[in-house]
């Protein structure tokens, strides 16, 4: 009896591990992925094959990186998943000082009308400068956006789409800088100067080359996934910005990546009832692959298949486990 149990015990364990098979990826398909990669990055440098990329490298208007020797008081505002950040900034050369605070951003403002949305941000930014006895100050803010967004200018940017569980009504195709001009304008009696519209991957890279000016990539790997980095202006076909320098830095937007079906090869199903189930389908695969929003619910749907297949928890499952997105990434986490 013991040798049986033992045997079904390591057969289980086997089963287990080929079900995970399809999520380990060799490294000649991580080349054939890196290759594909750079591909839609070359399209999306210019702009005549921009439209057939899924990886559209947009212009952040952004030419130098921090010298250490910057000076003066700041406000910053992160937009970029269920919760947003305020800051209020000092910076004397190498020393800062730094105080914050997090807001919610509740489920009804993600889904609902986008003045909605900002007239709930200038209400907390509001909130935030009287608390922190600046609302009478005039204080440059640099404004942290995190979804995929064409930039005009540095402070000019249109939403391209919503990702990260959000969809309000009337901000695809709008300026979000002048939406927060006109929401601050409405809600607040501090005076605030919008400088800067930033992803927050422009954001990592300029705190991080601020430290080091050797940082040149920026990558964020949270609730969603996005990097830029320093490109040479001789790469873009027909940069617009200041030709004197020589280099931009580039958002790439790589979440979309896969959105032209370049990562069909290594979908599986459980990544494409996450796509079906999602409030974008077909946008953003390569991000509903490894952030933070998604890993949960793809755990959750592979642990619910080896329970069905009596792999695990001797066949049982429970409402918990079938109800979708019951099972946090914060889960696997822990369980690690």
């Amino acid at each position: 009896l013991m040798i049986y149990c033992n045997n079904q015990f390591v057969l289980i364990i086997l089963q287990i591990r080929e079900g995970c098979k399809q999520f380990m990826i060799e490294n000649v398909t991580l080349k054939e992925i890196m290759n594909k990669l750079l591909e839609q990055i070359n399209l999306g440098l210019n702009h005549k094959t921009r439209a057939k990329s899924s990886v559209k490298c947009f212009n952040t208007y952004v030419q130098d990186l921090p010298t250490g020797r910057e000076r003066g008081k700041f406000l910053a505002l992160d937009l970029g998943g269920t919760n947003f950040r305020i800051l209020l900034i000092k910076l004397d050369g190498r020393h800062y000082e730094m105080q914050s605070k997090i807001y919610a951003v509740p489920a009804s403002i993600m889904t609902g009308p986008g003045v909605d949305l900002f007239d709930h941000i200038a209400s907390c930014l509001d909130n935030f400068t009287k608390e922190h006895k600046v609302s009478n100050e005039t204080l440059p803010l640099g404004f942290t956006f995190s979804f995929p967004v064409k930039q005009e200018g540095l402070k000019k940017g249109v939403l391209i789409s919503w990702t990260k569980g959000f969809s309000c009504e009337g901000v695809v195709g709008q300026d979000v800088v002048e939406m927060l001009k006109v929401a601050c304008e409405r809600k607040m009696k501090s005076r605030i100067s919008i400088v800067a519209l930033l992803n927050d991957t422009t954001g990592t890279l300029m705190s991080c080359a601020w430290k080091n000016h050797n940082c040149k990539i920026g990558l964020i790997l949270g609730t969603g996934t996005n990097a830029c980095y320093m490109e040479k202006i001789d790469n873009i076909e027909e940069f617009d910005g200041d030709h004197t320098k020589p280099y931009v830095l580039i958002n790439t937007e790589w979440g979309a990546f896969g959105d032209h079906g370049e990562l069909e090869f290594i979908t599986t199903s459980y990544d494409k009832e996450i796509d079906q189930k999602s409030v974008n389908p077909g946008k953003q695969r390569h991000e509903k692959m490894i952030s933070g929003m998604y890993l949960g619910e793809l755990v959750r749907l592979l642990v619910l298949k080896f329970a069905q297949d009596r792999l695990l928890f001797d066949g049982k499952t429970s409402e918990l486990l079938k109800t979708r997105d019951n099972f946090r990434t914060e889960y696997v986490s822990n369980i690690e």
